[in-house]
């Protein structure tokens, strides 16, 4: 039996070390130089399932520095590789790619090794340098709508699988709170006071926020300052109120945010950067002194004007020496600060805060704001700090195929608390993420809760509950399987117990090596920063247990998981339905998606 548990926890993490070490072996027979660097050197599943487990494009990148064809140079790795004792075949394809065939016992292995993690399979270890993800950062002028939401669930998956494999991880809030936005809140909220009050407004004015959601506002304004504001003139009591909305909005989008379990570290105020201590000039100031800022005006563009060009002498920032287009102003001409001054300073405060992977979650209007802010964290940390942008796409909400457009609450979109309400957290969660981060998402709301394999939240929630069903009515053939089933101590039957030798069906070795692709699954979306990746295999994984499962309900007895006349056979296939539970478990959570025992 083949029980190296170490090995099998990551089997292409281990296969790779296999593949660097024929090509040692090459090395020491004068085959290859020793100076070849192999870093680009992978082993990965092979697009096409029938070309055998895993595959290695060793020859392919090394062979134009040793000198030879890929081919060739496959062939004496691959001579090498079949007699490794976890190989069963070796083939080439195409040009020089390397197609490996594992033994059956090699997937075996790997399922005891996932056993035997638990929840803790494919967890990374603690340590590396400290990660900022932020997300959401809705501006607090409203209710969180449906487009907030594709940002807040995507931020947080990525949160959550980076502190998995083991990343220091800070969720972190931009409020939004400075600026004429803010502004137009406080006199829309102030609008809302003077009816609380018992006047008549009528129709809310054009440029203020005309949604319902204001109206708790102007009634708490009423009962904080009775008739005391009314009478002032805006630029006494604008500051009031506008704190006031800003606290009340703030609590109802952390609110919103709850209810899809979304949480955040810290919420940084932008009003901070520059309310007491002016931090925004004083960044300006040191990037002055480093000769990052001058003073300069700025050639006419090409074609249509950027909304931050003027023919004028102003304070400029010298991103074109950090990979941008063009210099960006600092200064409005009214000596107020850009926002791109404002995010300068807030970046160059998490750089100071010790952070130098800093990875922002904004909108699909934001794009053209990339290459700047980039280029202010390389400036602001000496080249130290780097920035991942991941844009998320519109969100285009449906009924059953029809545009969804008008919100109860709104007016004029649709809230993230209506589509969380309607549908429920977990459906929301899921399809926020089955699609990649930058592509346009359909979300339908008949469908995301259709009890049906074309609904993949629920098709892969049920996988669960599915395979919790199989303990329950294992227990009619197994009378020491213990009560709590769900617990340590049947694990530790499943483990000690069952003959896993006895799982040779092709789609039992299908489910077992996709649970042992897993590991390098999760890292390799942590790398990428693309959680999606989990949702797309999870339902993959979920699609082969359904048919796995149903081979045995109808055309192949011999398959059920539960055999009533063989119990050491029903034993290992219950460590294999464990197998898959603990991997949609843990994938799951890490989506944000609950993992349930039972559905109806």
């Amino acid at each position: 039996m083949f029980d190296n548990t170490d090995e099998t926890s990551h089997v292409p993490a281990a296969v790779l070390r296999r593949v660097q070490a024929a090509l040692d072996a090459l090395v020491a027979a004068g085959g290859l130089a020793p100076d070849l660097d192999r870093s680009r050197v992978l082993v990965e599943p092979p697009r096409d399932a029938s070309h055998g487990d895993l595959a290695t494009n060793a020859a392919m990148v090394l062979a134009k520095d040793a000198g030879k064809k890929p081919r060739e140079l496959a062939e004496a790795i691959a001579g090498r590789l079949a007699a490794d004792p976890w190989v069963a075949r070796v083939d080439i394809a195409g040009p020089g790619f390397i197609n490996l065939t594992l033994k059956p016992e090699i997937w075996r292995a790997a399922l005891r090794s996932a056993l035997l993690a638990g929840s803790n399979y494919a967890r990374g270890t603690p340590g590396g340098a400290p990660v900022n993800v932020e997300y959401v950062s809705a501006n607090p002028t409203g209710p969180m709508h449906v487009g907030h939401c594709r940002g807040a669930v995507f931020g947080d998956a990525l949160a959550n699988l980076l502190a998995f494999v083991g990343r220091p991880v800070t969720r972190e809030y931009y409020i939004n709170d400075a600026g004429a936005q803010v502004d137009v809140l406080a006199r829309s909220a102030f609008l809302r006071y003077r009816e609380a009050l018992g006047e008549d407004i009528g129709p809310i004015p054009e440029g203020l926020y005309p949604g319902d959601y204001l109206v708790p506002v102007g009634r708490a304004l009423a009962a904080r300052f009775g008739e005391t504001l009314r009478h002032r003139p805006e630029a006494d009591w604008l500051p009031e109120v506008r704190q006031v909305a800003v606290n009340m909005m703030m609590a109802m989008i952390r609110d919103d945010l709850a209810a899809l379990n979304v949480r955040h570290d810290v919420f940084f105020s932008e009003r901070s950067l520059i309310e007491g201590t002016d931090r925004v000039g004083e960044t300006i100031a040191a990037l002055r002194a480093e000769g990052k800022v001058y003073e300069g005006r700025l050639p006419p563009p090409k074609g249509a004007p950027p909304e931050d060009w003027e023919d004028r002498e102003q304070t400029l920032f010298r991103t074109t020496d950090f990979g941008d287009d063009i210099d960006r102003p600092l200064k409005k001409s009214d000596g107020s600060y850009t926002y791109f001054a404002s995010d300068i300073a807030y970046h160059a405060g998490k750089v100071g805060r010790g952070f130098d992977e800093l990875i922002d979650v904004w909108g699909a209007d934001h794009g053209g704001y990339i290459k700047r802010m980039q280029a202010a964290v390389t400036a602001v940390s000496g080249g130290r700090a780097r920035l991942d942008v991941k844009i998320v796409q519109l969100v285009k909400l449906l009924r059953a195929g029809q545009p969804v457009k008008m919100s109860k609450r709104a007016g004029d979109f649709i809230t993230l608390r209506e589509v969380v309400d309607e549908v429920g957290k977990d459906a929301v969660r899921f399809m926020m993420l089955y699609r990649k981060n930058d592509a346009v998402l359909d979300f339908d709301l008949a469908k995301v809760i259709e009890q049906s394999r074309d609904n993949p939240v629920f098709y892969v929630q049920y996988g669960h509950a599915r395979g919790r069903s199989v303990f329950r009515h294992a227990r009619d053939v197994l009378d020491e399987l213990p009560e709590d089933w769900k617990g340590p101590a049947a694990l530790s039957l499943c483990l000690t117990g069952a003959p896993l030798d006895r799982l040779d069906d092709p789609g039992e070795i299908a489910l077992m090596r996709s649970i042992a692709q897993f590991p390098r699954l999760i890292e390799a979306a942590a790398a990428a920063h693309e959680p999606h990746r989990i949702a797309f295999y999870l339902y993959d994984l979920a699609s082969d247990f359904h048919a796995q499962y149903t081979r045995g309900g109808k055309d192949s007895p011999h398959l059920r998981f539960i055999m009533q006349d063989d119990p050491q056979l029903t034993l290992a296939r219950l460590a294999l339905v464990q197998g898959v539970i603990t991997v949609l478990s843990v994938g799951l959570g890490l989506l944000g998606v609950d993992a349930p025992d039972e559905m109806r």
